[in-house]
């Protein structure tokens, strides 16, 4: 992530090796049915002996860092070797969907939104007795957030994600706009519409905000980076395991329909440079744009919240985690491999390979990126302050998204709602349409309630 990549796919690619699932089919896992049923619980096993372990393969830095993790761990003892299966990343999530969950690896990564749907189809084991207390108690609150159902962990990150905005101090200045310096002091829904409007007015196209349109809105770049738009408003893509009265209500409408006045100031960044190019003075996107603005803007570069539309900033938060195969007969190996995984030599050196904020508490606090006083303390800030999937309000920042096996219908139908709503469609109307589709769906699939 050391540099913009000009086209489209690279910049998905680029994206979606942060854990935010842009290519993902996760509108597949919703027909992976047969779930529900008694919870999945692999077999302890004598903790000794080869596991089998796999893994997305991201960018060539993110691989490295993992491979010589693997490395590191079988040479560390003698007891459990570790045998890493890589595979490519578009085809890692429908590997897992179509493969049976007794030919699952004893450990595997996962992209956080696909979890309960993992568990509800019995492909994942709780890991609470796997782990070490240590290990889990050093993860940050925001990663056991996304890994948690009913009390049980499933899964753990090395790393988390974060949304801001990032500014060009040089153009907000000469438009005589002044921003927040942190979470406390966001910019209101209105502030960011006068700032929008005093940009505009100094810039020769009118065009001064990205919003990664070229990733396109009816996917998961869609979920991830504007339901905090509804979250922010006091909204919910679920409320209870419910869509209507949360993503269509008075205030979610508003809010978008607020996002849709924007349209004409947004770039539509074909060549991904809007912002480092300084077309644009504000870019709406996360942390794994950091290294190259930073690159392109050195010092004039600033990193702000989102806005806040009533109820305090939101962003979304959540990644790639690990979790430990359901069918697994060797569940206290792939536990201790976990417990390795997940120190502080090898968050650092894989947060280190892709700049993501680390999901642990040790890692984030001496990270030189997002520790106190850091250049990406926002980021920091915002996942200090949880707010789980559910219990979404004023005082908290990041948010989870829901964690349900019906998560693959909720984000397609939010997205895609989302895309008609930004092409000119009535909000009240497609958000309300969007939410009788999601529950039509539970309704149907029993909540996809897991026990």
């Amino acid at each position: 992530m050391s540099s913009i990549n000009r086209s489209t796919s690279s910049r998905l690619r680029r994206t979606a090796s942060t854990g935010l699932a842009l290519v993902l089919p996760l509108a597949a896992l919703a027909a992976c049915g047969g779930g529900g049923g008694s919870d999945a619980s692999a077999e302890a096993g004598s903790g000794e002996g080869t596991i089998s372990v796999w893994a997305h393969q991201g960018q060539k830095s993110e691989a490295g860092a993992l491979q010589n993790a693997v490395k590191s761990f079988n040479s560390s003892q003698d007891k459990v070797k570790v045998e890493l299966k890589l595979i490519p990343e578009t085809d890692y999530t429908k590997t897992i969907t179509a493969t049976d969950a007794s030919e699952l690896p004893d450990v595997l990564e996962f992209d956080g939104p696909t979890m309960a749907n993992f568990v509800y189809n019995k492909k994942l084991a709780a890991i609470d007795d796997f782990v070490s207390a240590k290990t889990l108690s050093n993860a940050t609150d925001a990663s056991k957030a996304q890994g948690e159902i009913a009390g049980k962990h499933y899964g753990l990150g090395m790393f988390d994600s974060g949304l801001g905005m990032y500014g060009s101090k040089k153009l907000l200045d000469a438009a005589g706009v002044k921003y927040p310096k942190g979470v406390d002091d966001a910019w209101t829904a209105d502030e960011f519409d006068a700032a929008l409007k005093a940009l505009k007015a100094k810039d020769s196209d009118g065009k001064v905000l990205d919003i990664q349109e070229g990733n396109g809105l009816a996917n998961e770049w869609g979920t991830y980076g504007f339901a905090p738009i509804v979250w922010s408003a006091g909204g919910a893509l679920l409320k209870d395991g419910k869509a209507e009265g949360a993503l269509d209500s008075p205030a979610a409408v508003s809010a978008l329909k607020t996002f849709q006045s924007w349209k004409g100031t947004v770039d539509p960044n074909t060549d991904g440079n809007a912002f480092a190019k300084g077309r644009v003075a504000l870019s709406w996107v996360g942390h794994w744009m950091y290294p190259a603005y930073s690159e392109a803007l050195g010092d004039d570069l600033v990193v702000l919240p989102l806005p806040d539309f009533g109820d305090g900033p939101k962003t979304g938060q959540g990644s790639w985690s690990w979790g430990i195969g359901a069918d697994s007969k060797n569940a206290k190996a792939a536990g201790a491999f976990m417990d390795y995984l997940l120190d502080d030599a090898n968050v650092t050196a894989m947060t280190k390979a892709n700049g993501a904020p680390p999901a642990t508490k040790s890692a984030l606090a001496a990270s030189e990126l997002y520790q106190q006083g850091g250049p990406l303390q926002l980021f920091a800030d915002q996942l200090a302050k949880p707010c789980g999937d559910n219990d979404i309000n004023k005082s908290c920042v990041a948010v989870t998204r829901p964690v349900t096996a019906g998560y693959p219908v909720v984000t397609e139908k939010f997205s895609q709602a989302l895309n008609a709503i930004y092409g000119g469609s009535d909000p009240k109307d497609a958000l309300a349409k969007a939410a009788r589709a999601i529950d039509r769906d539970f309704s149907d699939n029993a909540g996809y309630e897991i026990p």
